[in-house]
C-alpha cells in the first residue's frame, strides 16, 4: 500500500477539483491518503510569486478555466462572491478537527464545498460560525498548538520543494495540481517511465539565464 501525503489549501479551486477526482483517478490502487492543511500564500511568500488571481490578466482566465475544468469533469463548482479571501480561518479550523491536526476527507470536502459551492462569501463570520458548528473541531481553532501545526505543514512541504497546491506527494517524489492525477495513476501503476531516468534528468538541465 502506497502512503499519499496531500497538501492542500481550500482557497485553491484546483485544489478542490483535484480533490474531488483523486479517488476516481487511483481506482484499483492500494493506497492511504492523509490530507495536511498548509497557507498557499506562504509558498508564494517564499518563492516570490503572486498567486493567479493576484495578476489581473491572469485572474479571469483562471477563473473561466476553472469552470471549465468542472463543466468537463462533471463536478459542481460555483465562484465565491469574492476571491481571493483569507483562508486562515478554515484552514485552523481543518486542522483542529484532528488531534495530529491532519483532517479526515469529509471535513476537507466539507470545507472545500463552503468555498466552492453556492457562490457565497467564503470568509463570511456568520457561515464561519455555523460550518465550525457543524464540523464541531476537538480543539479551539484559535489555539497556539492548531497554528502552530498548520505552520508545521506549511514548513514541511516547503522542505519537500512543494510551491503550489494541491501536492501530491508519494515516496519523495511530488506531483502537482489537478493535471498531474493521471501522471500519480501511472507512477502508482509502475509505468517503466519512472525507472528510466527521465525524472531525475529533468532537474540537471541548466539554467540559461536567471532575471
Amino acid at each position: 500500500m502506497k502512503h499519499i501525503t496531500c497538501y492542500l489549501d481550500f482557497i485553491s479551486p484546483y485544489a478542490y477539483l483535484a480533490f474531488e477526482k483523486l479517488p476516481e483517478a487511483l481506482m484499483g490502487h492500494s493506497y492511504r491518503v492523509t490530507y495536511k492543511p498548509i497557507l498557499f500564500a506562504a509558498l508564494l511568500k517564499h518563492h516570490g510569486q503572486l498567486g493567479p488571481a493576484e495578476i489581473p490578466s491572469k485572474r479571469d482566465w483562471t477563473y473561466r478555466q476553472v469552470l471549465w475544468l468542472a463543466h468537463t469533469h462533471g463536478v459542481e463548482l460555483q465562484l465565491p462572491a469574492s476571491h481571493p479571501f483569507n483562508p486562515l480561518a478554515l484552514l485552523r479550523l481543518a486542522v483542529a478537527s484532528d488531534p495530529q491536526g491532519m483532517p479526515n476527507r469529509y471535513v476537507c470536502e466539507t470545507l472545500f464545498k463552503h468555498v466552492w459551492q453556492g457562490g457565497a462569501e467564503a470568509a463570511d463570520g456568520q457561515r464561519l460560525q455555523a460550518l465550525t458548528q457543524r464540523l464541531n473541531p476537538q480543539r479551539a481553532t484559535d489555539s497556539d498548538v492548531v497554528k502552530a501545526q498548520l505552520k508545521a505543514h506549511t514548513d514541511e512541504a516547503l522542505a519537500l520543494g512543494a510551491f503550489g497546491v494541491p501536492t501530491f506527494a508519494v515516496d519523495g517524489k511530488l506531483f502537482w495540481g489537478l493535471d498531474a492525477l493521471p501522471m500519480l495513476r501511472a507512477y502508482l501503476s509502475g509505468d517503466s517511465w519512472f525507472d528510466a531516468g527521465y525524472w531525475e534528468a529533468a532537474a540537471s538541465v541548466a539554467q540559461g539565464i536567471r532575471r
